[in-house]
């Protein structure tokens, strides 16, 4: 039982890095542009279906292929930000709501279309560490490892280069920020560029280890909104630490309920958040 306990919870936390990154999308748009992305989900199964067809069709390996994914998540993510954001920013939310909404559709209708909703899998292993009951599937290890980069290099381009900088200036005051010469549609689109990289990628991580359809984006990015609000909305870091939690989750409650059980136990979490401390557990954006 002691095995099965410590397998089960770092299991739980080696998933939960990588739903830290998808909520870290969300999370960075909805900080600095004050938008819901609908379009969350279709974006991170696109990351799955990119590396897929890397990997099956010319054999790229699926870690080098999120390379690639992660520059075609952040150009797709600026190109939606000028056709379907950028003239209804400054409308009521709901307007913004509705055209990320839109966007989800689009994209669902023409996956649907190419790929169907037959599942698919990425046939990669690298085996597993561990003996008997205690077993880490080698693939989480690496996605939680290639996790940890990605939100260093989060950190890093936001607090140490000129462009993150002009992101936190636009996030904090946009008025104050366009007086001091700081180009807030470019930051504003730079900075949904990034949230669609970070979608993309940890879908394509996703896809290392679990089977999916075109559909397969709508669980985890209602995983992204209860992540989100535990972490603290607008508030990147606390969408991973907020991750890890709901890896947690995930990983020990199967060992002594159902699995059908998570979901409910997820939402009631998110529902206490909400009502007790709607700022989250690591505050909301300053």
């Amino acid at each position: 039982m002691g095995n099965l306990f410590l397998a089960s919870l770092i299991d739980g936390l080696l998933i939960g890095f990588v739903y830290g990154i998808a909520a870290m999308g969300l999370s960075l748009i909805w900080g600095v542009m004050d938008v819901i992305n609908l379009a969350h989900a279709p974006l991170m199964a696109l990351g799955m279906f990119g590396v897929y067809l890397l990997f099956s069709s010319i054999g790229l390996n699926p870690y080098l292929a999120l390379i690639l994914i992660a520059l075609i998540g952040l150009i797709g993510g600026v190109a939606i930000y000028y056709i379907a954001i950028h003239r209804v920013l400054s409308a009521p939310p709901l307007s913004t709501l509705l055209a990320t909404y839109a966007v989800n559709m689009i994209m669902i209708g023409l996956g649907t279309a190419a790929f169907s909703t037959t599942p698919r899998n990425v046939n990669f292993t690298l085996g597993s560490i561990g003996s008997g009951d205690l077993t880490v599937q080698s693939t989480r290890l690496v996605a939680a490892v290639v996790a940890t980069v990605v939100t260093g290099g989060l950190y890093f381009f936001l607090y140490r280069t000129r462009p993150g900088k002009n992101i936190r200036a636009v996030a904090n005051n946009r008025a104050a920020a366009e007086l001091m010469g700081i180009p807030s549609s470019r930051v504003l689109a730079l900075s949904f560029g990034l949230g669609t990289l970070l979608a993309a990628v940890s879908g394509g991580l996703i896809a290392t280890f679990f089977p999916f359809t075109i559909l397969a984006g709508n669980a985890y990015q209602l995983k992204s909104f209860v992540i989100v609000v535990m972490g603290g909305l607008g508030n990147p870091l606390g969408a991973l630490a907020g991750g890890l939690i709901l890896g947690v989750m995930e990983g020990l409650i199967p060992i002594i309920l159902p699995n059908s059980w998570v979901p409910v136990l997820e939402f009631i979490l998110f529902v206490i958040i909400l009502l007790v401390r709607p700022t989250g557990l690591f505050g909301a954006k300053k």
